[in-house]
């Protein structure tokens, strides 16, 4: 297990942050599992290992595929605010080599495994290969579902800053994912690995990934940051809404009374969402998704409230009365 110790003043500073770099670092991982990937990763990760099959053995994407025990943060840097896939990239191609030597002396103290060899003998040559490979995958593997990935996390940050911002860190840590847990000052992340990580007068970085696919990653290296991911709702746009639908049960009561199509908003709204939130996930038109909105809002079963520029929409307790009563089958 991590065990990471958090002072007051770290805690205080919890932010949420987007990283288009750290998905697909995730997203690759997944790659490098043995076993078929499920629902709903099944199609993306058919495409994606073709693309990956068609680069070379040596190509650095498969440090990313076989993560193993893990490596320095500047193959993989702390995110920042509003950073693209771009700005991410570039970070690695500009990491001065004085901290890459110093990030792998303290990861691999018996000595840097071969793969990683480039990276200390020729770190200028080795970094700029690695971000070209990352934004060629990129391009074929993600960019493809990035906007709707994207509209999925920005629900996931604007659901989880309210949390942040009406109940503390507390209520926010004690509901990240089912092999986190909290109990203060401790946050423990229940890994293979058994270490403890003191963070004094840091800030604590929340990343949330779609392609988490229940692994928990945590960057240490940063002086000033530990970072931390978790699976962020909304994966369900990987697999276009296909996978959602399909699961819906044909004896469904709650779609008799209301209509298919209501009744799977009516349900996934019991996570606030948006409109074109709600139509990347579900697959559907957002004029169909803002129709069906309006009608839930007027019979009084949902509620709509604006967050910044976004409005979102959640449940009224008689909705959440009528999903939880009237259950499917």
């Amino acid at each position: 297990m991590l065990r990471i110790e958090l002072d007051e003043a770290t805690l205080s500073r919890t932010r949420i942050a987007i990283s288009p770099l750290w998905e697909t670092a995730c997203a690759l991982s997944l790659l490098g599992k043995p076993a078929p990937a499920p629902w709903p990763y099944t199609a993306w990760a058919g495409n994606a290992r073709r693309v990956l099959d068609g680069r070379p053995d040596d190509d650095p994407l498969r440090l990313y595929v076989n993560i193993g025990g893990g490596f320095p943060d500047c193959l993989l840097p702390v995110p920042s605010a509003n950073a693209t896939i771009a700005d991410e990239l570039a970070r690695i191609r500009d990491t001065p080599a004085d901290l890459a030597l110093a990030q792998y002396a303290a990861h691999f103290p018996d000595g840097v495994p071969e793969p990683h060899r480039p990276f200390v003998t020729d770190p200028r040559a080795a970094f700029a290969r690695v971000a070209d490979s990352l934004a060629a995958f990129w391009r074929e593997a993600m960019a493809p579902y990035w906007p709707a990935m994207r509209t999925a996390l920005e629900e996931e940050v604007l659901h989880r800053a309210r949390l942040l911002a009406a109940e503390g860190p507390d209520a926010l840590l004690s509901d990240l994912h089912e092999r986190v847990t909290w109990q203060r000052p401790v946050l423990t992340l229940h890994k293979l690995r058994d270490f403890t990580v003191r963070a004094t007068d840091k800030r604590l970085l929340l990343v949330p990934v779609l392609f988490s696919h229940g692994m928990l990653a945590c960057s240490t290296d940063d002086p000033e940051v530990i970072a931390v991911t978790y699976a962020a709702r909304g994966n369900a746009v990987l697999a276009g809404g296909a996978g959602h639908t399909a699961r819906e049960s044909d004896s469904d009561r709650l779609a008799l009374l209301l209509g298919r199509g209501r009744t799977t908003i009516l349900r996934s709204l019991t996570v606030p969402a948006t409109t074109a939130g709600l139509a990347a996930t579900l697959g559907l038109a957002p004029s169909t998704v803002s129709e069906h909105l309006s009608v839930l809002v007027e019979a009084g079963v949902a509620h709509r409230h604006r967050v910044g520029r976004q409005v979102l929409y959640g449940l009224e307790p008689a909705g959440l009365a009528l999903v939880s009563l009237v259950s499917p089958g």
